[in-house]
């Protein structure tokens, strides 16, 4: 049992698929849209994770399935959409929330660096979206929603993973505009500090680095996972369906951050979250 504020058996009949969904912000995702009614699929490229994630999720029987899926190789993309279609029939929602990245001064990005960052982050987003679309929206209609970051005034330190977010930002809009006729909305979600489990894949200086970015919103503190998910299924809900193409900020204002009105400690914005 989660905490929600949206309606029981709200995606009753749907189908959904959460990349990256074996842990932290997408397990959290597949948890509210199951507890909601929906059929969903995780995939993510590491067996072990998913099948921790498939024991926290054992309660909704049928209803949830593991896939294994790189989103980097396009075979794997499409036969990780197939089999969803196949299983369920149909796919009425993707949300892309599979990514990665690591810390480094532009200058010491290694061109196979850039270019592994770049593929996970934009191009995988493409490839599942081309197949979510060719494989079962271009037909059914259907929402995509896209995890970004809040990379609005640049992204120093992390310039690889900024510029494959701003494109993935683009390609919501194009993406929007080509396939709206079909009955497709296609959104992005731009996180800012959000406290999860991804935390843990930084060394203790980036850590450390992370940490700090509470004192840089307006809340003064991290998002919760719990606070990422509700705006994603807020953008698959009925509630968005006159909403295409914008980029959601989830991110405590952080981009407004002004040395003229500096953020406090104010203890007055509590978290949503699970408890």
């Amino acid at each position: 049992m989660i905490n929600t504020v949206f309606k029981d058996g709200i995606f009753e009949g749907k189908v959904a698929l959460v990349s990256g969904g074996g842990t932290g912000i997408g397990l959290r995702i597949a948890k509210e849209l199951l507890h909601l009614g929906a059929s969903v699929a995780i995939a993510g490229r590491k067996e072990e994770k998913l099948a921790v994630a498939m024991e926290t999720l054992a309660e909704y029987g049928d209803r949830a399935l593991s896939l294994m899926c790189n989103i980097r190789e396009e075979d794997q993309v499409n036969a990780c959409i197939d089999t969803v279609v196949e299983k369920y029939g149909k796919l009425d929602f993707l949300v892309n929330n599979a990514g990665g990245q690591f810390a480094s001064p532009a200058e010491s990005i290694k061109a196979k660096g850039w270019r592994a960052v770049i593929d996970t982050n934009l191009t995988g987003t493409f490839l599942m979206s081309q197949a979510a679309f060719n494989k079962s929206m271009n037909t059914n209609g259907g929402a995509i929603v896209n995890i970004i970051a809040n990379m609005w005034n640049g992204f120093p330190v992390l310039a690889h993973t900024g510029a494959a977010r701003a494109g993935v930002d683009n390609l919501t809009k194009s993406l929007a505009v080509e396939w709206g006729a079909r009955g497709v909305r296609i959104n992005s979600v731009a996180l800012g500090a959000i406290h999860s489990s991804g935390l843990d894949n930084y060394d203790p200086e980036s850590q450390k680095t992370f940490l700090e970015m509470t004192k840089k919103n307006k809340p003064y503190r991290f998002g919760t996972e719990a606070e990422a998910s509700a705006a994603v299924t807020f953008l698959l809900s009925p509630a968005a369906m006159f909403i295409t193409g914008e980029t959601l900020k989830v991110d405590g204002g952080a981009p407004l951050d002004s040395p003229l009105f500096p953020n406090v400690d104010h203890g007055k914005m509590p978290a949503f979250d699970d408890k």
